[in-house]
């Protein structure tokens, strides 16, 4: 099968506005890929240009060994798309709907349309003004699954979901790459993209700062120590301690990062009377937030 995205230097503006910059992706056949990022970050920018909803401004991406821009009718027919703002006519019901869809891409397997209704619980015979977000979004899985595309682009997939159909979700995405498809999974989930993503891209301000397989990142991860001391302890006690970072103190408690050399730490520790010492690798949230801890928390 062909690499299902390859992207190089894309790059997008809006006048003076740098939405992507100069990005390079590679997304290989049979994987789920999480695309990370706050609002802002070039996300839905991204997935526009996959599509050919934007053109790019300079650089280029491939969609299925296909061109973005001159091949987009040949690579919407191999794609599922649901996008983070899907609408839908508020006075149809979802069956005209998924029906109107199945005509429009020339016929679908309508046995394995109406087992994804099931699987999701979509209900079938009320107007899309009547439903919940939720339900809405059920519609939305059912539409960009149903065609059994090569390639799923997901924006936001689980929003609106309750818990057993995210997890109804999460099983038809192993079957899906278990088939040799591809999923681009956008997500502010990051639990979520622990849990079913095979590699991350992390995107900051238009620019990728990290890609990575989720294994891999996990290895990297800083140590975070938790310590409970006898008595509270100063944060001078840490000083001069390389690659100890992101220090709190609560009390007689120290949380930190740890990266590099443990045993200086261990000694410091050791000497200022601990009663409890906890300690894990850092998980994909806190290794997030530490690619963006530069960004201003009301970046748009």
């Amino acid at each position: 099968m062909p690499v299902a995205i390859e992207a190089s230097a894309l790059t997008k503006t809006f006048g003076a506005t740098v939405a992507v910059d100069q990005l390079d992706l590679l997304v290989e056949p049979g994987q789920v890929l999480g695309f990370l990022g706050p609002n802002g970050a070039g996300k839905t920018t991204t997935i526009r240009m996959l599509l050919n909803l934007h053109r790019p401004s300079a650089g280029s991406v491939r969609v299925l060994g296909l061109d973005s821009v001159h091949d987009s009718v040949a690579i919407h027919a191999q794609t599922g798309y649901l996008p983070g703002d899907l609408e839908l006519h508020p006075r149809m019901t979802a069956r005209t709907i998924l029906d109107w869809f199945a005509r429009a891409r020339g016929g679908v397997d309508r046995v394995y349309r109406d087992e994804l209704i099931e699987r999701f619980d979509v209900t079938t015979d009320r107007r899309i003004h009547e439903l919940s977000k939720g339900n809405r979004q059920k519609i939305g899985l059912v539409l960009a699954f149903m065609h059994r595309p090569a390639l799923l682009i997901l924006d936001e997939p689980s929003s609106g979901l309750d818990p057993l159909m995210q997890d109804e979700f999460h099983r038809l995405l192993r079957e899906t790459t278990a088939d040799g498809r591809t999923v681009f999974l956008s997500s502010h989930e990051l639990d979520e993209i622990q849990r079913i993503a095979d590699r991350v891209a992390i995107i900051k301000e238009g620019q990728l700062v990290v890609t990575d397989s989720v294994a891999s990142l996990r290895r990297q991860a800083p140590q975070v120590l938790e310590v409970t001391f006898k008595q509270p302890v100063g944060a001078a006690v840490f000083d001069g301690l390389d690659g100890v970072t992101h220090l709190t103190l609560d009390g007689n408690k120290v949380s930190l990062q740890a990266t590099g050399e443990l045993a200086p730490l261990l000694r410091v520790i050791a000497d200022h009377d601990p009663l409890d010492l906890v300690t894990r690798h850092a998980d994909l949230d806190e290794l997030f937030l530490a690619y963006y801890r530069d960004t201003p928390a009301d970046a748009s």
